[in-house]
C-alpha cells in the first residue's frame, strides 16, 4: 500500500489554510481568532505544544454558521488543486494520513474515492481535538492503529516532520510542488 500526506502533497495548498480564510467572513469568528492568536504565540515561543495550540485557536469554529455547507462549498471550490500526478498514480488501497482536521481531508478524499484516511480528530463545532495532532511520530501511531501488520510500499509527503513515516516506506519520496523526488537518505 502506497501512503501519502495531504497538504502541500497530494493538494497543492494547505486545506486547514483554505478554511481559515473562508473563515474570515464571520466577524465573530474573527474577534475568536483575534483573542484565542495567544495560542500561537505561546506556541511559537515553545511553551505550549501543538494539539493544545489548535484546540483553542480553532474555538473560532463556534462562531461560524453551517459548517457542513461551507466545508462542502470549499471542497467544490478547491478539488482542482489535488495534483494531477496523484490522480495518475492513484490506487484503491492508498491511504492518507495527514495533521489537518479529517473534516477538511475526509470530503476531498471521499470524492476521489479513498477509503482509508486518517487525520487529526477535530470537533468541528468546537475545534477541540479528540487525541493529539496526527503529526510526526503520531502519524505512525496512526498506521500501525489501523494497520497492524500494515507495509507501506511508497510514501510520500512535502515534510521533514514525516520521515517516521518515510523510514517505515520501502521508497519515500519528498514533493515540492509538482517536482518528486526520493527522500534524503541523510534524513532517514
Amino acid at each position: 500500500m502506497n501512503v501519502y500526506d495531504f497538504d502541500e502533497t497530494i493538494y497543492d495548498g494547505d486545506c486547514t489554510r483554505d478554511f481559515f480564510k473562508a473563515s474570515l467572513k464571520y466577524p465573530m469568528a474573527v474577534l475568536s481568532m483575534i483573542i484565542h492568536g495567544y495560542a500561537i504565540i505561546l506556541y511559537g515561543l515553545k511553551l505550549m505544544d501543538k494539539t493544545t495550540m489548535k484546540s483553542i485557536f480553532f474555538r473560532y469554529m463556534k462562531h461560524i454558521p453551517d459548517k457542513e455547507r461551507m466545508i462542502e462549498s470549499l471542497t467544490d471550490r478547491n478539488f482542482h488543486k489535488i495534483k494531477s500526478w496523484y490522480l495518475d498514480h492513484q490506487k484503491k488501497d492508498d491511504v492518507i494520513i495527514s495533521a489537518s482536521p479529517l473534516f477538511l481531508v475526509e470530503p476531498f478524499c471521499k470524492r476521489l474515492g479513498i477509503r482509508y484516511v486518517y487525520a487529526t480528530n477535530m470537533d468541528i463545532n468546537t475545534g477541540a481535538i479528540d487525541g493529539v495532532n496526527c503529526k510526526g511520530e503520531a502519524k505512525v501511531d496512526v498506521f500501525y492503529a489501523h494497520f497492524p501488520n500494515g507495509h507501506i510500499h511508497e510514501f510520500y509527503s512535502d515534510s521533514f516532520s514525516d520521515t517516521p513515516l518515510a523510514r517505515l516506506a520501502d521508497q519515500a519520496y519528498l514533493v515540492k510542488k509538482d517536482q518528486i523526488t526520493p527522500w534524503p537518505k541523510e534524513k532517514l
